[in-house]
């Protein structure tokens, strides 16, 4: 029969005749994003997991889907969600990163447009070779890697210059002189971020000031600024024609011109960072899931459907995890880490170095919601290393079973410091280190400290984030590359103390936007929150990694690698700290 997909769960074994290579069923199952910052990414240590639910799933033209763009920092990807939220088609591409300096991270704006628009365009085939119907699609989402910047010209709608990238550090020394300017104390409090690289902020008075077209249009006043979701946004739905510049909430929290607990731009801010709102046009803020504030796409397969929901990439996955109360948490375990905490409807100004941030806000007569946010620099990029670097394996799926290997690190502890510690340390001058080094280390010591690296520092943000929010944090919902080995989750779980909870399907971020537009479109089933959590944990079979009772040991590794972190410091001179002013260590704070 046409279309009919049938699955055996637990090992995902395929029954019936295959569909064509690399796609099954028009989905991609473990598809290595290559640094993707929704975490399907670098150092993905056991990907076989089988996306669809048990039984089977027979074509119905009376079924609705929600197709999701996840476009991430180094690929584009669009999946077709059907209304129990398993994938059923996607096709993934990825584009290429530019490094024209040190310390400059470039993308190409039209690459990121033309890569989103040819996912969309290829899912939307194999979604119809399965047999359905390009109709049956009600609303697409996005989510999209945050702080991004990019500059377009509005009279034209295009770019001004190339997308400078999230990670990027051109904009250090402006950084280091902005923290001198009066008023700069008070930023945090008003927007959640402290003053850093990484918003778009520095980013836009950075291009303003430095280059060429961009500082003439300003002058101009015919600017037009926005992140890669209002990029999207825009040129998806036809840039001039339709005009429609916007962004969500999660997005906005991440540029430092919008005020956290009005969710409006501030003029402190704008102030602060130099920009006239007369001479740029900046997107307007609309909540994460609306059946209007988006428009619809003017293009192509899905050409009328409507764009019903966005999210920044983290607040997108802790969505896709069904994280709507407070107190729980989600980590995405990709090149590297990124831990959001639900910390209800007022946001909270942390005192341990994490970011204040808007998890979500679907409009409509409910409130905003608010996390706490923190983040670890090397997750799977320390697997890379050891298989790019140290040649200890030819893929990622071995290295799991490489510290299996072992019965524990053999005392090793390895401070992955590839590029400073980030929170709550905010140690820039820490390098990576291994301590403990005998004759009896082997290979599988040093997998097993370098996966135990990731959890250490885990728990060190989950440690902050409960001092901060005065909620003992109970269950961790977890997602990306490095969740699929069972190892590093039982260690994360034993060195944390907490229950870590793995969902059988990973997609979660692009879930996360294909929740926020399937509850704004009409004819969908989605009709509250509480309802798709409810579905979700009747169709899914969360794995849970429950902690072991040595706490003794426990207390003892990680007592160790405090130590070691103390230790990882000062082997360059040390620069001047372009992390948050106001990050303390939690034990001095406490003593």
């Amino acid at each position: 029969m046409p279309g009919l997909i049938t699955e055996e769960g637990a090992n995902g074994v395929r029954q019936g005749e295959p569909a064509p290579a690399p796609y099954t069923n028009g989905y991609d199952n473990g598809a290595d994003t290559n640094g993707n910052t929704n975490g399907n990414s670098n150092g993905s240590i056991n990907d076989h997991y089988n996306p669809y639910r048990n039984g089977t799933q027979e074509v119905n033209h009376d079924d609705w889907f929600i197709g999701s763009v996840d476009q991430g920092t180094t690929s584009s990807r669009f999946i077709i969600f059907n209304s129990w939220a398993d994938p059923v088609a996607m096709h993934q591409i990825e584009f290429e990163n530019l490094y024209p300096q040190s310390g400059w991270h470039d993308q190409s704006p039209y690459e990121l447009l033309d890569t989103v628009e040819e996912c969309i365009e290829k899912a939307t085939e194999k979604f119809v070779a399965l047999g359905y119907l390009k109709s049956q699609i009600k609303a697409i989402g996005i989510t999209n890697q945050r702080e991004t910047t990019i500059c377009w010209d509005k009279n034209t709608g295009e770019p001004l210059c190339q997308a400078v990238v999230w990670p990027d550090t051109r904009t250090k020394d402006l950084v280091r002189e902005l923290k001198g300017r009066p008023g700069a104390d008070k930023l945090t409090d008003l927007c959640g971020l402290p003053l850093s690289t990484y918003p778009s902020s520095v980013k836009l008075m950075w291009m303003i000031k430095h280059h060429e077209e961009v500082g003439k249009a300003y002058d101009e006043s015919r600017l037009a600024f926005g992140t890669v979701d209002s990029w999207l946004i825009y040129k998806l739905n036809g840039g001039i024609e339709r005009n429609i510049h916007v962004t969500d909430t999660t997005n906005a929290s991440r540029t430092m011109f919008m005020n956290l607990h009005t969710l409006k731009y501030d003029d402190q801010l704008l102030n602060f960072f130099e920009i006239d709102p007369s001479k740029v046009t900046l997107p307007k803020i609309v909540p994460s899931s609306s059946p209007d504030a988006y428009g619809s796409i003017a293009r192509g397969a899905l050409a009328g459907v409507k764009i019903g929901g966005c999210l920044g990439d983290q607040s997108s996955a802790l969505v896709g995890q069904c994280g709507f109360n407070a107190g729980q948490a989600k980590n995405t375990y990709g090149t590297g880490c990124f831990l959001l905490y639900n910390v209800g409807h007022k946001p909270v100004i942390s005192k341990y170095g994490l970011l204040a941030t808007v998890a979500y806000d679907f409009g409509e007569g409910s409130e905003p919601v608010y996390a706490l946010e923190g983040s670890v620099a090397v997750a799977g990029s320390g697997v890379k290393f050891l298989l790019n670097n140290l040649g200890f394996e030819r893929d990622s799926h071995r290295i799991s079973a490489l510290a299996e290997s072992v019965e524990d690190s053999g005392g090793l502890v390895f401070v992955t410091a590839f590029s400073g510690l980030f929170a709550p340390y905010w140690i820039d001058d820490a390098k990576g280190t291994i301590f403990g080094i005998t004759q009896h280390t082997q290979r599988g010591h040093i997998a097993r400290a370098t996966l135990e690296a990731t959890c250490f520092q885990t728990r060190a943000i989950l440690d902050a984030m409960e001092h901060d929010s005065g909620h003992k944090l109970h269950s961790l919902a977890v997602d990306g590359g490095m969740s699929n080995s069972d190892l590093t989750m039982q260690t994360q779980a034993d060195v944390s103390d907490i229950q870590v909870a793995r969902p059988p399907m990973r997609e979660t971020t692009a879930l996360g936007a294909a929740i926020a537009a399937g509850m704004a479109a009409e004819g969908c089933g989605w009709d509250s929150l509480e309802d798709v959590a409810e579905m979700m944990r009747i169709k899914d079979h969360v794995k849970i990694f429950k902690p072991a009772n040595d706490k003794k040991k426990v207390a003892r590794m990680y007592a160790n690698w405090e130590r070691a972190v103390q230790m990882s410091r000062g082997w360059v001179v040390q620069e001047e700290d372009d992390g948050p002013e106001h990050a303390v260590n939690i034990k001095q704070s406490q003593s």
